[in-house]
């Protein structure tokens, strides 16, 4: 594999703390004033009876008598709002966007049972949420709502929006679209996809019976049980995604049958609002991407296809938070929100 260098983006500045919890789809700090730079401030939602907890992003020089339009930000499986999807936020924000990043069940600050359980169906269901969340704030223009997706959290997004046309505009980067097929790829082909899922089911019935949760690495160079096996840096170096807030040693077994038997290639033929995606042929299974767009129900439509010396899957990680990549995706993003939305 090739070396490149890594130039990491800045932390997002945060403003203020959050204080003792509040009544559900309560914001928790006072409005932003005018500033020149972004403010970020916490928020509660629910979601199906849990209480998700998310970073709500005003733009620069924010007028509380206007209203905005607003976009749901999510990032990949697994990880939490300070990731890859506060990183986006805070720059789409500084577009002129309000912007929510959001810890999904079980994950992070929100609440949600078993920990650590990854179900992209559940997912889905949050962003529609997170879309309930945002038409109840007088700041946010409720025709202007659109949603942004990175790698799974594209395929959290694309779903919802096949769904739900309160979402007006969508925009996704490095997606992570997979099948029946793709998924045995990069898990050890038939055998060992139908292994995890028997691995599943059985953790599914022991979490029933006795409340017991089983649990793997998220990451590891060394156990190959891990739900990533494999020396990827971002998830690995603490300047990168390695931070406090997510964790890299607990990812529920009973995920695996809900992540190895979703299919979000047919919700394209429903997908009805303006879509834009963003990839490249060094990103993850480049040929998904261009076969969802394909599908995708919609004339209005756009496949913006970046250059890239990194073989796939490897360029996938800089979509996660180096500058060429981020900054381009946010450009792209923001004049296809402000033309769409």
């Amino acid at each position: 594999m090739k070396k490149i260098a890594i130039t990491i983006i800045g932390a997002v500045t945060v403003f203020g703390c959050a204080p003792e919890q509040k009544d559900s789809n309560e914001v928790q700090s006072s409005s932003p004033t005018n500033s020149n730079q972004v403010q970020m401030k916490t928020v509660n939602f629910e979601s199906e009876g849990a209480k998700l907890v998310g970073n709500l992003y005003y733009p620069s020089n924010y007028d509380q008598a206007q209203s905005y339009p607003a976009i749901v930000v999510s990032g990949s499986w697994t990880t939490v709002k300070e990731q890859m999807a506060g990183l986006y936020a805070n720059k789409l924000a500084n577009e002129g966007f309000i912007t929510l990043a959001f810890d999904f069940r079980n994950f992070g600050e929100s609440e949600g049972e078993p920990r650590f359980y990854e179900s992209p169906g559940l997912k889905k269901v949050d962003v529609k949420n997170a879309v309930t969340f945002l038409e109840s704030l007088p700041e946010v223009d409720n025709d202007k709502i659109g949603a942004f997706g990175v790698c799974a959290g594209a395929m959290y997004t694309l779903m919802a929006a096949s769904e739900d046309n309160r979402i007006k505009s969508v925009v996704t980067t490095a997606s992570w679209l997979h099948d029946a097929e793709a998924v045995k790829l990069f898990y050890g082909g038939e055998e060992g996809v139908n292994a995890r899922i028997q691995a599943a089911k059985e953790a599914k019935k022991e979490y029933a019976e006795n409340g017991v949760v089983q649990y793997i690495p998220s990451i590891s160079t060394e156990d190959q049980s891990a739900a990533m096996y494999g020396a990827f840096d971002y998830y690995l170096n603490p300047e990168r995604g390695a931070i406090p807030q997510w964790s890299d040693d607990k990812f529920a077994v009973m995920s695996w049958e809900d992540w190895l038997t979703t299919d979000p290639m047919p919700s394209a033929a429903n997908l009805t609002s303006p879509t834009l995606m963003i990839h490249s042929d060094g990103a993850v299974l480049p040929q998904y991407t261009r076969n969802y767009f394909d599908q995708i129900a919609t004339a209005d439509k756009k496949l913006h296809w970046m250059e890239t010396e990194l073989e796939t899957p490897f360029h996938q990680f800089s979509y996660y938070d180096q500058a060429v990549e981020v900054n381009e995706s946010v450009a792209e993003a923001s004049k296809w929100f402000q033309e769409k939305m």
